[in-house]
């Protein structure tokens, strides 16, 4: 069902980048190159997907997105500071006009009452535009909360070129 739900995210985004002439990057963490791998999936897909960024640690953020070492302390690997970070980072190390950034917590364990299993922090950007962010918690197994991940990505990518 979720392949299913990712693949129809996938195709509608694709139609909407090239009726945009809109290329999108994204920088992922929980979901480790979902993201990337399913929009990359469809033949054609080179036309509208820039790069992506699996920034797994700490210190992958920090490296290849410019995310503050201040932000991690402060706020956590899982936190709306640290997309916001992330997802500007994505926009000056490519040339998308769109990018989304991930990070969560897919479990089954590393969860705390603060932050349980299956909180995602989401962070999207069109280059020149504000940022918006989004948590989640999603229920289920760590490949569900992953693929629920792709999906609301691929679907607030989807809104940032309606009008």
């Amino acid at each position: 069902m979720i392949e299913q739900n990712i693949e129809k995210a996938v195709g509608t985004l694709s139609q909407a980048l090239i009726a945009h002439g809109c290329r999108v990057s994204a920088a992922e963490s929980c979901t480790a190159g979902w993201i990337a791998k399913a929009l990359t999936d469809p033949a054609g897909s080179s036309v509208w997907f820039e790069r992506g960024f699996v920034t797994y640690s700490n210190e992958a953020k920090m490296e290849m997105l410019g995310v503050q070492a201040a932000t991690l302390q402060r706020s956590g690997a899982v936190s709306e500071a640290t997309v916001q970070e992330m997802v500007v980072g994505v926009l000056e190390q490519s040339h998308a006009e769109l990018a989304v950034a991930v990070s969560g917590i897919a479990g089954p364990s590393g969860g705390s009452a603060e932050k349980p299993v299956g909180l995602v922090w989401f962070g999207w950007q069109r280059r020149g535009e504000a940022i918006t962010t989004a948590q989640h918690i999603f229920d289920g197994d760590r490949n569900a909360v992953r693929g629920q991940t792709v999906v609301v990505a691929l679907e607030g990518l989807l809104r940032l070129l309606q009008p």
